[in-house]
């Protein structure tokens, strides 16, 4: 019996061989499981090789066969990620809406990292946005563990150019630096705080925050 993710990482080789000839690297491996580092890779290349589903041939680099497959072994579809708590809708069958939003590259929850444009996009059931428009940032740093918002997440962004105190907004630093934070107003000051009390509050001046948008929902790949 294969865990999910020896199924996914067997069926990928097997169609990269398929197509190519080659077995693809463990850093292509890596990014189709959407693992954080090779190591995960070479525990489910052992576990596949245990099990004999796969063999290393020796005297030649990244080479990998496929021994056999499991009897009921289909291609997957892309995965739809899962909402990230109960709070959210569960993910919509295959015939009701789906709708794609633009994927704006990483944002911190943590030390503000650098804001990133790219031109992905996220499939998202249309039952988990609002109105409004939407966009979506991949979540990096644990600052918003404590509200429920993990490293590798998916937040779902209504843009919005103003916040109540005590919403979850993206917040744009000095028109360089892009964060998620609690937003609360200090006497003249803007107050941008972590959910995790290893970390501290940012105080900055009000013309040195731009609001963007505020936290509509998550997701989370499993």
């Amino acid at each position: 019996m294969l865990t999910a993710k020896q199924h996914e990482l067997l069926i990928f080789i097997h169609d990269r061989l398929a197509e190519t000839g080659v077995s693809p690297s463990f850093e292509e491996m890596k990014d189709a499981l959407d693992l954080k580092s090779k190591s995960g890779v070479h525990r489910l290349i052992s576990a596949l090789e245990e099990r004999n589903f796969i063999r290393r041939l020796p005297n030649r680099a990244r080479a990998l066969e496929v021994v056999r497959m499991p009897e009921t072994a289909t291609p997957k579809p892309a995965k739809t990620p899962k909402p990230a708590n109960t709070n959210v809708p569960a993910p919509v069958a295959a015939n009701e809406n789906v709708l794609e939003i633009p994927l704006h590259g990483r944002i911190a929850a943590g030390v503000p990292i650098e804001a990133l444009e790219g031109q992905s996009s996220l499939s998202v059931p249309a039952a988990l946005l609002g109105p409004g428009e939407h966009y979506a940032l991949e979540v990096a740093g644990d600052s918003m563990v404590e509200a429920g918002i993990l490293d590798g997440d998916y937040a779902l962004i209504r843009s919005a150019q103003t916040a109540r105190d005590g919403d979850i907004v993206v917040a744009l630093i000095a028109g360089a630096e892009a964060t998620l934070k609690y937003f609360r107003r200090e006497g003249t000051m803007i107050r941008l705080d972590p959910a995790n009390r290893a970390y501290d509050p940012q105080r900055y001046a009000p013309d040195q925050v731009q609001v963007q948008g505020k936290l509509a929902g998550l997701l989370r790949r499993y």
